[in-house]
Formats: C-alpha cells, sequence, structure tokens
C-alpha cells in the first residue's frame, strides 16, 4: 500500500465535526513556533508566541471554538502542494473551474534572524483565470481559557485573548469585515495578481503594525534564509529527498531562543484511531524537550556539518541538568525548567478523541535510559572536536558515580509506564552510560578514576546476560521473568551493546510478534492499543545494518519511504489499516530515526 504520496487531489478530509485527516498537515515554522497548515489551506495549529505558549489558534484540537486562519477558494478546487525548494515555506496551487491561484505560506524571520514578533505571511499569487477566495482570521478560546474580541484602535483594528495582541495585514483585497471576534477577509485574484493575508502579534508588549507590503517581502527574505541553511549542511547520501526534508523539519523543532529539541508541534492528538474503554486516546503533550530526543539529534546534526545547532542544544540540555541536578530529569520544559503535571482542558481534542491535556508526568519519572542518552550526547560532543567546561565535567563524573548505584533500581522504563520495573533497556542505558564515563576519563574530559564505572559496566552487562536473555524466546526480553518483547532493544545494537547472534536472533523475533508490514509496536500486546510506533522501523533499519544484515536494512529502508506524508512529515504512529498518521506531529523521534538509519546505512555499509 502507497501511503505518501497524494497529487492533485480534491480536497475532502474533514469529517462532518470539521477535523481535519492528520496526514493532510504541512509545517511551516521560525525558531520559536509552529504552524500547521491542512490541505485545504487552514491553519489549524498555531500556538503563541512560542510552540509551547498559548493556543491561539487550535481547531486541531477544538474544531468549534479552536479558532484557525482560513484561506482557500469559494468554489470547489484541487490541491497541489510542496515546499518551496529546500525551505520550510509552503506553496499550494488551487484549481478551479474558473482559473488558478498560488498561496505561499511563510512563518517570516527577520533580517538578522528571528524576528521580536510572530509574523504569519500568505501570499497570493493569481496564475489563470479569476479566482474569489474568502479569508477569516478567528483566534479560539484558548483550549476553553480565554475569550477573544476585536479592538477598535485609530490605527485599525486588532484581535486580543489573553495577554496577545494580533493584527491583521493585508494587501489586495477586495473587502475587509471586522467582527466582534474575527477579521473576514475576500480577495479575487487574476492573471499576474499579487495579494497577502498577514498576522503579527506580540505577548504582553507593544504590537508592530508592519505594511503589508514588508511582509510580503518578507517571504522572499524567509524563503533565502532557509535556502542559505540548506545550502550550509551536507549529505550525499542515499533516500537524500528524505534526509534533507527531515533536517528540514528537524531544524523546524529546534527552539531558538534556548537550542532545546522540542519533541513535537503538538499537544493531545492520539495514538490509536480506536481507544479502548478505559484506555482513552493515549494523549500526551510534547511540546517538551527529551534529553533522549538531543542525544538522537546530535547524531545527525554533527553528520550534517551543523555546530550552531549541536553547540545550543548540549549547552542547554547541560545547564539544565545542573540547573536542577544532580540527578538528569526525563524532560524539561523549552525554557529549561521543570514540567508540571498534565492538566485536562474541557475541549472536545481532535476528533472528539480526549482528554486534551497541557503539562506532562513523565518528567517526575524515574528512567534510568536518561543517564546513557546524556553520556552519549556528551561523547559524541568531544568526539566531534570540541571541549568539556571544568563545572560540566565534575557534573558528569557526579552523575557516573549516581549510575553506579542507580542501576539497581526499577524505573518507568522508555515508555513512561505507570509501572516500575527492571527493565532490559533501562539498565543498557546506564551501561551506556557507564562505559561513555570510563572512555571521557581516560581521554582526559572528566574527573575521577574510572575503576568503579568500568566495573559497574561489567556488572550491568553480566546481569543483562544472565536475566534479560531467553533462550525459548530467542530474544533479549522486556525485563526479567517475562517472554514479552520490547522494540527498544533496537538501540543497544545502535549503542554498541550486542551485534552478535543473539541479538540477529533479538530482531527477528521483535519482526515476528511486533512487525505489522515494514513497521513495529512498541512492545508486546500494543496492537490492541495503539498504532505502530514509527521511530521503531528506521531503528530496526540501524539495527539490521549494525549486525550485518545489510540487504534487510537496505530492502526495509526503501520500503518505508512513503510512510511521510505527501510533504514528507511524520508524526508518532500509523494506523497500520488505513496507512492515517496518529499521534503527535510532526514528531522529532521520529524523523531523527529516519535520518540515523540513512547515516548508519551510508556510514557502514
Amino acid at each position: 500500500m502507497r501511503w505518501g504520496r497524494t497529487p492533485d487531489s480534491a480536497v475532502t478530509e474533514r469529517d462532518d465535526d470539521g477535523y481535519a485527516d492528520l496526514r493532510s498537515y504541512a509545517a511551516i515554522g521560525d525558531g520559536r513556533t509552529l504552524a500547521l497548515i491542512a490541505r485545504d489551506g487552514r491553519v489549524d495549529w498555531l500556538p503563541l508566541p512560542g510552540t509551547d505558549g498559548h493556543p491561539v489558534f487550535a481547531a486541531l484540537l477544538d474544531a468549534a471554538d479552536g479558532g484557525c486562519v482560513e484561506l482557500a477558494p469559494v468554489e470547489p478546487y484541487t490541491v497541489r502542494r510542496e515546499y518551496v525548494g529546500p525551505t520550510n515555506v509552503l506553496a499550494s496551487t488551487f484549481t478551479t473551474a474558473g482559473g488558478s491561484v498560488r498561496v505561499t505560506d511563510s512563518l517570516n524571520t527577520g533580517i538578522s534572524g528571528r524576528l521580536p514578533w510572530t509574523e504569519l505571511a500568505r501570499r497570493i499569487e493569481g496564475l489563470e483565470g479569476r479566482v474569489e477566495l474568502r479569508a477569516a482570521v478567528r483566534p479560539g478560546t484558548c483550549l476553553g481559557q480565554a475569550s477573544p474580541w476585536v479592538h477598535e484602535t485609530a490605527h485599525g483594528p486588532v484581535l486580543r485573548l489573553a495577554d496577545m495582541t494580533m493584527a491583521v495585514r493585508t494587501l489586495g483585497a477586495e473587502d475587509v469585515v471586522p467582527g466582534d471576534r474575527r477579521i473576514d477577509v475576500t480577495y479575487v485574484s487574476s492573471p499576474g495578481s499579487r495579494q497577502l493575508l498577514g498576522l503579527v502579534g506580540t505577548q504582553a508588549e507593544p504590537l508592530v503594525l508592519p505594511p503589508a507590503e514588508e511582509l510580503d517581502a518578507g517571504v522572499d527574505r524567509t524563503i533565502a534564509r532557509w535556502t542559505a541553511w540548506s545550502e550550509a549542511f551536507s549529505w550525499e547520501g542515499p533516500w537524500s529527498d528524505a534526509v534533507r526534508r527531515s533536517a528540514l523539519v528537524l531544524k523546524l523543532l529546534l527552539h531558538a531562543p534556548s537550542g532545546a529539541m522540542v519533541a513535537a508541534a503538538t499537544t493531545s492528538l492520539p495514538e490509536s484511531l480506536r481507544p479502548r474503554e478505559g484506555v482513552g486516546g493515549k494523549t500526551w503533550d510534547y511540546r517538551l524537550a527529551w534529553v533522549r530526543d538531543s542525544a538522537y539529534a546530535l547524531t545527525a546534526l554533527f553528520r550534517f556539518g551543523l555546530r550552531e545547532e549541536t553547540h545550543g542544544a548540549i549547552s542547554w540540555m547541560l545547564g539544565s541538568i545542573r540547573r536542577h541536578g544532580p540527578e538528569p530529569r526525563v524532560c524539561y520544559t523549552l525554557d529549561g525548567e521543570l514540567p508540571r503535571g498534565a492538566l485536562e482542558a474541557d475541549v472536545p481534542g481532535w476528533r472528539g478523541i480526549g482528554p486534551v491535556v497541557s503539562g506532562n508526568p513523565a518528567g517526575e519519572q524515574l528512567q534510568l535510559g536518561v543517564y546513557g542518552d546524556l553520556f552519549a550526547i556528551v561523547a559524541l560532543y568531544v568526539g566531534d572536536g570540541n571541549v568539556l567546561d571544568a563545572e560540566t565535567g565534575r557534573m558528569l563524573a557526579a552523575v557516573a558515580d549516581l549510575t553506579c548505584d542507580r542501576w539497581q533500581s526499577r524505573d518507568s522504563g522508555m515508555w513512561e509506564l505507570p509501572e516500575t520495573r527492571h527493565h532490559t533497556t533501562s539498565k543498557l542505558g546506564c551501561w551506556v552510560a557507564l562505559t561513555r564515563a570510563v572512555e571521557l576519563a581516560e581521554d582526559g574530559h572528566i574527573p575521577g578514576d574510572p575503576s568503579r564505572w568500568r566495573s559497574e559496566a561489567e556488572r550491568i552487562r553480566s546481569w543483562v546476560e544472565e536475566h534479560c536473555w531467553s533462550e525459548e524466546r530467542g530474544a533479549y526480553v522486556w525485563y526479567p521473568g517475562t517472554d514479552r518483547l520490547d522494540a527498544s532493544i533496537l538501540l543497544h545494537a545502535i549503542s554498541g551493546f550486542d551485534r552478535g547472534e543473539r541479538m540477529s536472533r533479538t530482531l527477528d523475533a521483535l519482526r515476528e510478534e511486533l512487525g505489522c508490514g515494514p513497521h513495529l509496536y512498541r512492545y508486546s500486546g500494543m496492537a490492541e492499543e495503539e498504532g505502530v510506533f514509527l521511530p521503531c522501523s528506521y531503528w530496526m533499519v540501524s539495527a539490521l545494518q549494525l549486525c550485518g544484515r545489510t540487504r534487510e536494512a537496505r530492502e526495509l529502508m526503501d520500503a518505508l519511504q512513503d510512510t511521510p506524508n505527501d510533504v514528507g512529515l511524520l508524526a508518532e504512529m500509523l494506523d497500520p489499516a488505513t496507512g492515517a498518521l496518529v499521534g503527535n506531529l510532526p514528531q522529532a523521534l521520529s524523523h531523527l530515526a529516519l535520518v540515523n538509519a540513512a547515516i548508519t546505512v551510508a556510514t557502514t555499509s
């Protein structure tokens, strides 16, 4: 089944309640926030001023009252869309019976970098014939927390919501009609015409009102900046289109003000289209930064030769851990603070699947794998020719000492489950931490005597080999005493713990029990609760390659090429019955796994 590519098509992807299929979304961003635009031209998700800010436009989760920015032809139409070259600026061509028009969507950047305000620019270019378009800028209720209104000023109407102030800027509009909670605009295009719908916004500060012509010029400036960024990284390996698009998505998810890698741009998108009674939709808030994601991100960013992003990411992470240490946490807010628990909003959720939440309780869990993630990042950083500061060296030595004691504890595991166990891959995360700590100490990067770290690393290896291998299953099991399997063991073919016969047999067992086409479920029993977990599919590619099964790795990678949607975006999961994307999107871990799989195959063949 070919799910990913959709050429010119009529837009019929919204259900009766107004929710669009998740596969229909494209993403644009400015380094601080990110917008999701459906194929019908509607911006259904745009938090302000940042990704974790006010959900000002959130029809994605509340079609009736969430708010959106609409722009589409009045007549029935088909649409074809693509990104403008190697950029995160989107171009959609709408064709009606009377003509065609191109809409170019950009979250603009400034002359010297990110703008101090948010600037959404939607350029409208007439191609053929005459096309009437209707637009509406209608903020929502911030998921039931505030009420928008239109305020008349000496410079025209502005929109207010909570502490946000926004203004609509237009060029070549036929009519602009302010209401009490929205602003409606009408356009008519003709061959060669050029018009614009723009939105500028600030939080708790005065609002600049740039002329619409400046917003229009900002589109070209933003295209040029994205193009220059894309030309700065190097990738000449296989699957280049998917790798380059994933790199651009990852750049969208790097939070420029702090350097943090956002796990996903959204909250509360369900992991299953058919939630079981009592299970719910498995809806989580991923607008946080996981240490794990940062670890995988650096592998890709180093390979692409990107130094600004790698330095920003590791500096954010190390600073956050120092501030809240000594024990590293699973995740942090984008400004490096500790996340709060989940708060529920009284809104329906995407297609009525809730709850809709803000915040994530994972930050309070013990997950031992984070120790390995931390040391893997640092090892990559110094291995790329960089030097640690003295304070970081002392902190890492203290964390290594802590790991020697903590590895024996039960934890929630990588999948953040409420019941704690002696998870196999959690122990192996500690093994990664200690083996990397020994290497760092021997090379003079961190202080201390590594003899204890080396001894405890060997003790972990022996424990896993004795307690976590099942000859009956022919696989490493999820935890001692079970015959259930866990796909996160793939990460420890990648880490180097085992690339021999046992790991190779484990790959076969995973594909047999957890496999669904080219994809995998996270662990035993998940086929009834959620979609396949897309990062696992790409981790399997890397694991096959590193276990010497190159032909299978390449065949699997080829089979995965139609998994992204028509503009190259991946969510967290996929419903194998329909090919529908499920879970939050775009998902950093999915794109990171894709990129690193391509790198692994290209560099170890």
